[in-house]
């Protein structure tokens, strides 16, 4: 009865592998860091067009598996990760995929804004430079003015381009880090935390933007703020101890959970 099961759900995992309405899927995917094991079995599916948000106390796992998505763990010495995980029905992890091109597919935005210290438009004209994006000078600046706007900062700094980005306040420099991700074109958009470092304005537009990108992206964001993840995605995913606890709806999640750590964590019982 027990083999029966487990092949049951082994063929439910293989098929939504194959459903083109989930844009990333993740089947038993767990991370090493040398010895110490970060994330146990975790099966998880992105849906396109949708903002996720991945919630949990601090070290269970959400943010190893977030960057599990655009194999930014392959930077962490001795880390390692077993599995698979799909982009389009695509193994990120075959020896085959060129890393840089998948981080353009599946882009990041980190808890603390980094813009490079250059000017504006040098921020958003980095990676179409370095990916051949724009043929011509007319092409970068056509490719510069629609990342500001998508991020909601063309406006705000349109008479600042050749001005550093350092100078810019913290929401504005987080917006242009977003805005920097959104220039090569990417269909996954990974958010770190994207608002810890911000005041509750900032705080604001970012969630504004978030709403407006997920028309044309998909969005994942950890976020350690329950009020967050519950205004601005649509799925939310539960972490403890490195496991997947439960997935689901996030009006559902914070409604009606399915499982009482779920429960517990939401109503500030641990975390």
């Amino acid at each position: 009865m027990n083999m029966m099961s487990e092949a049951a759900v082994e063929k439910a995992l293989d098929q939504k592998m194959n459903d083109s309405s989930y844009k990333m899927i993740g089947k038993d995917v767990s991370v090493y860091y040398g010895e110490k094991r970060a994330l146990f079995d975790v099966n998880l599916n992105v849906r396109e067009n949708t903002v996720t948000a991945l919630i949990g106390p601090s070290g269970c796992g959400k943010s190893t598996f977030l960057r599990c998505l655009n194999r930014m763990n392959d930077t962490i010495e001795n880390c390692r990760v077993t599995g698979r995980i799909t982009l389009d029905a695509d193994d990120i992890y075959d020896q085959n995929i060129d890393v840089v091109e998948l981080r353009a597919r599946v882009g990041m935005v980190f808890q603390k804004p980094n813009p490079f210290p250059k000017s504006i438009y040098e921020n958003i004209s980095y990676g179409p430079r370095i990916h051949g994006l724009a043929r011509n000078k007319a092409d970068m600046d056509q490719i510069v003015e629609a990342s500001l706007q998508r991020a909601g900062l063309w406006t705000e700094v349109k008479d600042r381009l050749h001005e550093s980005g350092t100078g810019l306040s913290g929401g504005q420099q987080q917006r242009l880090c977003i805005a920097r991700a959104v220039a090569v074109s990417p269909e996954v958009i990974l958010m770190d935390e994207p608002c810890s470092a911000l005041d509750p304005i900032a705080t604001a537009k970012v969630e504004e933007l978030i709403h407006e990108l997920r028309a044309n992206y998909t969005i994942v964001i950890v976020t350690h703020s329950m009020q967050q993840a519950a205004r601005v995605s649509q799925r939310t995913a539960m972490f403890h101890l490195g496991q997947l606890v439960e997935e689901n709806d996030t009006d559902k999640m914070f409604t009606n959970p399915d499982d009482q750590r779920t429960q517990d964590y939401i109503m500030g019982r641990f975390g």
